[in-house]
């Protein structure tokens, strides 16, 4: 099959007052029919600003309905949407622009001074402008558009940058068929139905906030409600009303949950799924949910996998703990030495993955698409795992994270999940440094629940009980906060900033 239909107008026609989106910022709910209609919307505007299809449409918002109106209206007209990171001053937004070449911006009221920063001469339109010229507006004129109706499976839908801790990012090409994989790949692990309701808040420039759980719950049919952002009040109250059936989020967003005064008094139960990527999460994090009546399911993927790998089957979270499952039904994953061979069970290699999600590269970046592939096609992910005799992975951290002490491979991931079941660490950060005798060793950043104070000696003696002595970090400091992405991802290049504090 080399095309599928127009998914969101399928979803309108089967189930055409089913609510779609949920918005707690307005209150306002939105039917399937009501969304379709609004893409048909986007999409005439954005032919009136003169987009063709394969221009690209570059969107700078917090999370709201709008942006899915826009993706699916790109979907019309096959243009190409890149949503850009809200997080980056106008000095990083720049470069992307000149990148991706986008022929129209649209951007909400809380980034308006970034996006006129940079558009120059690129056309821009402001969601929440009341005028004539604004979003609103524009389309209120427009009779929906329905240029085309069915979607080729290898076309490129949407753009996503990656994180950029190595250099300028690149934007990872995502095609409509690597929206459908991975549709199936978390809708056959979870479950996912149209009775199912979902909350949107991870930040929309990401693989998680598109892919985890949104756009599958929609070509499913459910409801999602939409959060301008993250807001434990606001996740909370949706909990506790019983309003969710499945949550996705990073470690950084559980620890914050766990933190919240009114976390011990909360049935977590009537959540059906809870899902967590984008890091390790440790092990005393996991215990405290399933105590409140969650288990968390760990997962794992790359903005260059669609995103979904691997997910952990609730039944085995608690007897295989740490592992992110195995490989979802559209997905191969190998473990592979530096020859290039798969590694034996248990032992530490590459992970690599193959299948019909997977990204055929990066834009305009031949030479990043060809580094990222091994000679057989295989996706090289630089993370490094293993796998149990059981079938089950395990993500022991990244290779460029990995430090040699006293000839000994440790992988700091080991000492951060220690360290986090400390009863007075809410998270830690663990990276190598260089040392005299040993090669490396390795600093530990800490951060400390409210009114602990361990000492260094402490902490050294809680690792030294449970690591082998060349894992147990030589120093420890003690910080306020950890640098992160938008994702709640520990950023590790900049620790060493925290030195100089």
């Amino acid at each position: 099959m080399r095309s599928l239909p127009d998914l969101l107008a399928k979803r309108a026609d089967i189930s055409p007052e089913a609510t779609a989106f949920r918005s707690n910022a307005i209150g306002q709910r939105v039917s399937y029919r009501a969304l379709d209609a609004a893409a048909g919307r986007a999409a005439a505007l954005m032919r009136r600003a003169g987009v063709q299809a394969g221009d690209r449409v570059a969107v700078l918002c917090r999370n709201r309905v709008e942006f899915f109106e826009i993706l699916f209206g790109c979907a019309r007209i096959g243009a190409i949407l890149a949503p850009l990171n809200w997080r980056m001053p106008a000095e990083e937004l720049g470069p992307l622009l000149d990148l991706t070449k986008p022929r129209l911006i649209l951007f909400g009221r809380e980034d308006r001074e970034a996006a006129e920063a940079v558009a120059g001469g690129i056309r821009a339109i402001g969601l929440d402008d009341p005028g004539p010229q604004g979003y609103a507006a524009l389309g209120a004129t427009a009779e929906p558009l329905a240029d085309r109706r069915d979607w080729p499976v290898d076309e490129v839908w949407y753009l996503l940058f990656t994180s950029g801790t190595t250099g300028r990012p690149k934007a990872v090409i995502n095609t409509y068929g690597m929206a459908m994989v991975n549709a199936v790949n978390i809708g056959s692990g979870i479950g996912l139905t149209a009775a199912d309701r979902t909350v949107s808040f991870l930040p929309l420039f990401h693989a998680g906030g598109i892919g985890l759980h949104v756009l599958p719950t929609l070509f499913a049919g459910g409801e999602v409600t939409m959060l301008p952002g993250f807001d434990a009040d606001a996740l909370i109250g949706l909990i506790r009303a019983k309003q969710l059936d499945t949550v996705f989020a990073v470690p950084a967003i559980y620890l914050q949950l766990s933190l919240h005064p009114q976390f011990d008094s909360l049935d977590l139960s009537g959540v059906r799924h809870w899902g967590c990527g984008g890091a390790p999460l440790a092990d005393a994090l996991l215990a405290r949910f399933v105590e409140r009546g969650a288990v968390v399911c760990n997962g794992m993927g790359m903005t260059e996998t669609g995103p979904t790998m691997f997910l952990m089957d609730r039944a085995r979270v608690l007897d295989k703990v740490g592992s992110v499952g195995k490989p979802q039904m559209l997905a191969q994953a190998r473990v592979v030495g530096p020859d290039g061979r798969d590694v034996p069970r248990g032992a530490v290699g590459e992970l690599w993955f193959a299948g019909p999600g997977i990204t055929p590269g990066y834009w305009a970046d031949p030479g990043a698409t060809a580094a990222a592939f091994s000679a057989c096609g295989w996706l090289k992910s630089g993370d490094l795992g293993r796998q149990d005799e059981d079938g089950y992975f395990f993500v022991v951290g990244r290779f460029k994270e990995m430090f040699i002490s006293g000839g000994e491979n440790v992988y700091p991931a080991e000492a951060e999940n220690v360290l986090t079941g400390h009863p007075q660490i809410t998270d830690a950060a663990v990276i190598g440094v260089a040392d005299e005798r040993w090669g490396e060793v390795g600093r530990a950043y800490v951060t400390l629940r409210h009114g602990s104070a361990p000492s260094c000696a402490d902490l050294e003696s809680w690792c030294r009980l449970r690591l082998a002595a060349y894992k147990v970090p030589k120093t420890f400091l003690f910080v306020t906060d950890l640098p992160r992405n938008a994702l709640g991802k520990v950023l590790k290049h900049r620790l060493a900033e925290l030195d100089l504090q």
